[in-house]
């Protein structure tokens, strides 16, 4: 855990998802000013448009943010690379792909890596390519995921226990609970998004917050298993719509075009459940209250160690 507070010039192991094409300097840099690691989602954004939140997140916080590259999604994945180098961020997330041909290019700048895995397998291969930070992505996640559909439970012992380098815990996560089972599970760190979304800060439309207050621990559906490309998100009408075509024998890019960001902005952004999807992970169960990105960071620290120092005395009594 000191190791990635240090690495990554942090306070708290905690780390924001990248949010594709709604990602925001507002939030990125709020989650930076807690004391988190901001993160700024490329999705399938251009140049300018990135670009120009990562001025923003500038001009809004002086301390450490992360640009995450979704390596087979964005068009523009080398550019970006290069816009790294041009604003010097630090560190970089690489996801949905091959990390290995992109991280001796970042490290010959100094850049700090975080690759995104969803197995024991693609960790081993991510580690040996360079990666200083992996990322592990139970299938509790929101939005796009694995078809592996390993649950986080299940995948951070697995993979802290093949490899030597940090592990962050991603999926199902965003209470102080849930950051000390991340920690005793053998994680360095979490990764939190759909959390992130009911915060003060966040800049999405009020029916998303609300749809995140109201969920049930039965609120999200799987899209796109049909197809191969696994997504989850809130229920709603347009999912619905979404799964109705599966069952009808969906082409692929049909698919695609229906889950495109312009869906995801329509949803998100707009408030539209009818013509947009709102991802979500099933964390979204245990989303009570909408605090500002410091309440939630600090309460998550504070509640980690209380729960941890009172399972350990309830555990020492027993024996």
């Amino acid at each position: 855990m000191k190791y990635i507070c240090e690495l990554f010039s942090i306070q708290y192991p905690i780390i924001q998802g990248g949010m594709g094409n709604i990602s925001n300097a507002q939030l990125t840099a709020a989650v930076s000013e807690a004391g988190g690691l901001g993160t700024i989602g490329c999705g399938t954004m251009t140049l300018e448009q990135v670009e120009a939140i990562i001025l923003e997140t500038k001009d809004k916080t002086n301390n450490s943010f992360a640009l995450n590259i979704p390596i087979n999604v964005s068009p523009y994945t080398k550019e970006m690379i290069q816009l790294v180098f041009k604003h010097e961020i630090p560190i970089v997330s690489l996801s949905a792909g091959n990390p290995a041909p992109f991280i001796p290019i970042l490290h010959e700048k100094g850049i700090k890596v975080i690759a995104v895995v969803a197995s024991v397998k693609q960790a081993q291969k991510a580690e040996a390519a360079g990666a200083d930070v992996l990322v592990a992505e139970g299938f509790e996640a929101a939005g796009i995921n694995s078809s592996m559909e390993l649950t986080t439970f299940t995948l951070i012992p697995q993979i802290s226990r093949h490899v030597t380098i940090p592990v962050v815990a991603a999926g199902g996560i965003g209470n102080g609970q849930g950051l000390a089972a991340a920690l005793m599970l053998g994680a360095a760190g979490v990764q939190l998004g759909t959390r992130l979304i009911a915060t003060k800060e966040a800049p999405f439309h009020s029916t998303y917050k609300q749809r995140l207050l109201d969920a049930g621990d039965n609120e999200t559906v799987i899209l796109g298993r049909s197809v191969g490309q696994v997504r989850r998100v809130l229920k709603a009408p347009y999912a619905d719509s979404i799964i109705e075509s599966e069952r009808s024998g969906v082409a692929s890019e049909q698919y695609l075009e229906m889950t495109s960001e312009d869906h995801h902005i329509a949803g998100a952004i707009q408030g539209d459940a009818e013509n947009g999807f709102m991802n979500s992970g099933q964390v979204a169960g245990l989303i009570e209250h909408i605090p500002t990105v410091k309440e939630l960071l600090d309460g998550m620290m504070n509640d980690a160690k209380k729960q941890m120092e009172d399972r350990l005395s309830s555990f020492t009594v027993m024996l």
